[in-house]
């Protein structure tokens, strides 16, 4: 971030500034102020606190175009082999799911900023959760549309993703149905480890929301929260994301650090929290920059019955639109 470039967070229309502290420790979390959360795929925690937030939109602006093209981490070839492996391990008995996942990268100069790029999305690609964050050594604009973790007083909400479609095209098939409930499965069992016994709900199965050119199936998992938890204790748990990771999550977390380099920012979360409430959402749809390159993540849910070339083309579909607003094709 350039020097002189202030400090903000922008999420829901809650618009943060006056940063105060950075820390990698959240058990440095207290009960009073604003903390804007960013936490990697590898579990990474940055904390911001933030002394002034108010109800405010984003502000709008030109964009900045990324002129070169994106190049990705994985080519087709290499990803479809990464799905057959993934298949081979899931006829071992290893895994029934993983999330393949691959990053963009394209070359931007220094002083290229997020903020241009985020009110763009903010236009062009409307999501449920987007947020853009800026501190020092950290810039993201993300038009995630899951949520990772809502909490209210001693209330807590997942609502994972998986199934995708364009907009209009064919009806959801088994395979997707069958991985969202897988997922929503894990997320079940993620909350039980922080939720009262027998307080675990499922209030919304496989509903159809709609985003820009994609259709989602999406669930909601709800719990409510044991006593007197740190939230290093209630997020903790929960890391990485269940949706984006696999089950059983941890053999899917070894097969992804296999095939795959570190994710960093994408997958993991951001957010906020503020007292007994937080609204994280899980690090997909996301741009974000490393020195002088700008990523952004994309993947697809792999099981048994997953055709690898498809899955390719669902990665295509994630990034396309975003990936069209940064090159100015949509404005």
């Amino acid at each position: 971030m350039n020097a002189g470039v202030e400090p903000i967070f922008w999420m829901g229309n809650r618009y943060a500034t006056g940063l105060q502290r950075i820390t990698h420790d959240p058990r440095e979390i207290t009960s009073e102020g604003f903390w804007a959360i960013s936490i990697s795929f590898e579990g990474q925690w940055t904390c911001a606190n933030f002394a002034n937030v108010s109800e405010s939109q984003f502000a709008q602006s030109d964009s900045q175009l990324v002129t070169s093209e994106f190049q990705s981490s994985i080519g087709r070839d290499t990803y479809i082999d990464y799905v057959k492996a993934i298949q081979e391990d899931i006829s071992n008995g290893w895994v029934y799911q993983v999330n393949a996942c691959r990053i963009l990268s394209a070359s931007i100069d220094k002083d290229f900023s997020l903020a241009p790029l985020f009110a763009s999305i903010l236009r062009n690609n409307p999501a449920p959760y987007v947020s853009y964050l800026r501190i020092p050594g950290i810039e993201i604009a993300s038009a995630s549309p899951e949520l990772f973790l809502k909490r209210k007083g001693n209330i807590v909400t997942s609502s994972p993703i998986k199934g995708t479609r364009r907009t209009g095209g064919a009806e959801f098939g088994s395979k997707d149905t069958a991985e969202n409930v897988m997922i929503v499965d894990l997320i079940r069992n993620d909350l039980g480890q922080i939720c009262k016994d027998g307080s675990i709900d499922v209030p919304r199965l496989l509903g159809i929301e709609q985003h820009p050119g994609i259709d989602h199936l999406v669930s909601d998992v709800t719990g409510e929260l044991k006593e007197n938890l740190s939230w290093q204790e209630i997020i903790e748990p929960l890391l990485p994301p269940g949706s984006v990771s696999g089950a059983p999550k941890s053999s899917a977390v070894k097969i992804i650090a296999e095939h795959e380099k570190v994710r960093g920012v994408y997958c993991g979360a951001i957010g906020w929290i503020e007292g007994d409430a937080c609204e994280l959402a899980v690090a997909i749809r996301t741009f974000w920059k490393e020195a002088n390159l700008l990523k952004f993540g994309t993947g697809a849910g792999i099981t048994w019955a997953s055709d690898a070339e498809s899955e390719w083309e669902e990665t295509e579909l994630k990034a396309e639109r975003l990936i069209k607003i940064a090159s100015g094709k949509i404005t």
